[in-house]
């Protein structure tokens, strides 16, 4: 924010006012708002979160309804951006130590700003100042109207004349005044990611935090849900759906106070991160990223995953390409022939691309494990004598694309790259090194590991320039967090977890730069990596190396809180014991992959599979831009219902998929299906039916939206009839 002669101005007549007018700032979407207001000491405090109201005005009486103000509790409960050592005593949003030493931080109001970005989309700036320190804090708000959608962070500017200690300084600090909270957050492990605990939050702080560095999000999500009043489900309740947005180490915290009010603070984790802001410098907070429903968990998806879209994906509303993946049927084991003969699958699969996995690279250390060549980035000439473009080249041939797999950000110690440049690694020298998948993690807070990740990507497209796809790996968590370089330019360790990410950051900005459009994969040995900054640079993330179907439908359910369908890679693999229909028909409900030797499969599974890709063309578009409704909770029923639904209402997709038949025979309800319209009439076909069966419905019929809606079809699920795709079409008279 520009700093003229009248902004400065307004900085000294704002310190000569000792009673400052009350100020009134509501931050507004289309159907919610949160309002800040300042107190008549100057500090800012947020006084409503709810629905929007008509009249602007109502917003400055909202507090005045509350007496929490008893003169027996520390002082700052509901301030805006929460700091420490002054008047405060409640867990803070901000703490840090100045240039001469005091650690005291007091943060009155100066100005704020609206700025409207566009027709759908505003910008309002608070800004907060110490006023006997030249600290100031800048408060970020971005609202998009139609998805209801608000994106916060927070710049720190030394105006000071040293350096001063950032200890702590979250993204975001909300404050909620409700009858009770129920939290839900996402844990996990390897192969077992993004599982649900909900939970009645009681007075105290509940925290949700990650210390790994990279592969941040293997055992905490960065994801929430927080439920107002009552526990909400699909249709019903106030709900908030959250995200800290960024690829590192953060913290939020939940916390209840002496009110029964709840106090939010989430940002970077402050765990070995104090920052020291030199004199003049600025540091900006990762985003804040949430959005507000009054009608349940299934509206603010829709919002989440419209915004996504619209404003943050890497071509969000663009298309997606279909895949072979060679990794589950060669592993390391292949040669030009095995992958010639998989590109000709491809073709004959009749999907767009074939990936080529692991294992391609590394001559003095050839990479036929995973304990060597990591970092190598030259094709293994026993495997690939004519290189990768050979390949390309092929599969071109074959009139489909080829993709191909990186771990830019790992190396192996036993590898030509770490031979060269042991200092490149983050580890602390005078300790035995621990590994994750036999590597470590290259230091990228150092311009020339960020040279160097970034040349492994451009020389493949400068020696390959028809390929076409980037799977982007990253295995290892950050042990013996150390780094040469930091130390090298006398700069604090505590650098190093911020630093990391940000130098990432900076790779991925020139990759983008000079290859806006070319499709990439974000993967961590599953789904430990995945949010709104760096889905920037991505078109879509690997929700988990756990590919058994069942379990894909739970994973892939809580997924969809936060993320559309077209970021999700789903795979058909042999994981799992279902049928070959049951496997594709569950990976169908995102980005559609296979990972299959498909020349072993049966005449019937390879003819249903051609038929499933053709279909799944002819419906993908409602799946990667379509309204997404949970129709029946697996976690609640023996079976599970999702629809999408597009914008016109005149098309969607159900999927349907029977998870315990040895309690049930056969699912005797109907499922109501939702987003139609009532007054349309539409008939149903089924997709996906295996060679040698026959569909149950009757595609002459036709149904009024209403009946669907509130009636609803049997899907006539069975033990032999595990999975149901329906298309549902407006009948045109």
């Amino acid at each position: 924010m520009k700093r003229n002669s009248l902004f400065s101005f307004l900085l000294i007549l704002s310190f000569l006012t000792s009673k400052a007018q009350t100020i009134t700032i509501p931050v507004e979407t289309g159907k919610h708002s949160i309002v800040l207001q300042t107190d008549n000491e100057n500090h800012l405090r947020m006084v409503y979160s709810g629905n929007k109201m008509q009249n602007k005005a109502d917003y400055a009486l909202a507090y005045g309804q509350f007496n929490f103000n008893d003169g027996h509790t520390p002082g700052g409960y509901n301030y805006a951006y929460t700091p420490a050592g002054s008047n405060t005593l409640v867990e803070p949003a901000i703490q840090l130590v100045h240039g001469d030493g005091n650690t005291s931080l007091d943060l009155k109001y100066i100005m704020h700003e609206n700025k409207q970005i566009d027709q759908n989309t505003e910008l309002t700036t608070i800004l907060l100042k110490d006023p006997n320190y030249k600290l100031e804090v800048t408060l970020f708000y971005k609202t998009w109207k139609a998805e209801n959608v608000t994106e916060q962070w927070v710049e720190i500017s030394n105006k000071e004349n040293k350096a001063v200690k950032l200890q702590k300084y979250a993204s975001a600090n909300l404050y909620f005044s409700e009858k009770d909270f129920y939290l839900t957050t996402y844990q996990g492990n390897w192969a077992g990611e993004m599982q649900p605990n909900e939970v009645k939050l009681s007075r105290g702080t509940y925290s949700v935090d990650t210390k790994l560095g990279t592969r941040a999000m293997l055992f905490q999500n960065n994801n929430f849900i927080i439920s107002f009043d009552k526990p909400a489900t699909e249709t019903e309740g106030s709900v908030m759906l959250g995200q800290i947005a960024w690829t590192g180490n953060f913290k939020m915290e939940f916390d209840v106070d002496s009110y029964k009010n709840l106090r939010l603070i989430a940002g970077i984790n402050p765990f070995e991160s104090e920052y020291i802001l030199q004199p003049g410098k600025v540091f900006k907070t990762p985003s804040f990223i949430y959005t507000f429903s009054a009608n349940g968990k299934g509206e603010a998806s829709r919002h989440l995953h419209t915004w996504a879209r619209n404003y943050r994906i890497l071509d969000g509303k663009g298309d997606r390409l279909t895949l072979l993946n060679n990794w589950e049927s060669t592993y390391f084991d292949f040669d030009e022939e095995k992958l010639t003969s998989l590109i000709k699958d491809t073709k004959n699969l009749g999907v767009d691309m074939f990936l080529l996995d692991d294992g391609w690279f590394g001559n003095k250390y050839p990479r036929n494990g995973d304990k060597s060549g990591l970092g190598d980035w030259q094709e293994t000439v026993n495997k690939l004598p004519h290189g990768l473009g050979y390949l390309v080249k092929a599969a071109v041939k074959e009139g489909v694309k080829f993709g191909i797999w990186i771990e830019p950000e790992m190396v192996n110690p036993k590898s030509n790259l770490f031979e060269k440049h042991p200092d490149w690694a983050i580890r602390q020298t005078d300790r035995p090194d621990k590994y994750m998948r036999n590597q470590l993690v290259l230091d990228l807070t150092n311009p020339k590991v960020q040279d160097f990740v970034y040349s492994v990507v451009d020389s493949l497209f400068i020696k390959n320039p028809g390929l076409a796809f980037i799977k982007w790996d990253c295995n290892a968590i950050i042990f013996n967090a150390y780094s040469a370089w930091l130390n090298k330019q006398k700069l604090p360790q505590t650098h190093l977890y911020v630093d990391y990410v940000r130098g990432l950051y900076r790779v991925l900005e020139r990759i983008r730069a000079k290859y806006p459009k070319v499709p990439m994969m974000l993967c961590s040995g599953g789904g430990g990596r995945a949010d709104y900054e760096v889905l920037k640079y991505f078109t879509e993330f690997w929700p988990s190396d756990n590919t058994d179907p069942i379990e894909r439908i739970f994973m892939q359910w809580n997924y969809s809180n936060f993320f559309p369908a077209i970021t999700t890679d789903n795979h058909v693999t042999d994981w799992g014991k279902q049928a070959l229909k049951f496997r594709v028909d569950v990976a169908s409900m995102g980005k559609l992959g296979f990972d299959i030797v498909a020349s072993k499969l049966d005449i019937k599974d390879a003819a249903f599979c051609r038929d499933a890709i053709t279909n799944y063309n002819a419906y993908k578009e409602l799946v990667w831009h379509g309204d997404l409704y949970r129709l029946v909770n697996p976690y609640e029923n023996d079976y599970a219902a999702l629809s999408y639904v597009n914008a016109e209402k005149n098309k969607a997709v159900v999927f349907s998929y029977l998870l315990n038949y040895h309690n049930i025979i056969s699912v005797e309800n109907p499922v109501k299906l939702s987003g139609l319209s009532p007054e349309k009439k539409y008939k149903v076909k089924e997709m996906n039916i295996y060679p040698g069966t026959k569909s149950t419905f009757n595609e002459s019929a036709s149904y009024s939206g209403d009946f669907l809606m509130n009636v609803g079809l049997n899907q006539k699920l069975n033990k032999n009839r595990t999975s149901v795709i329906l298309l549902i079409e407006e009948v045109k008279y």
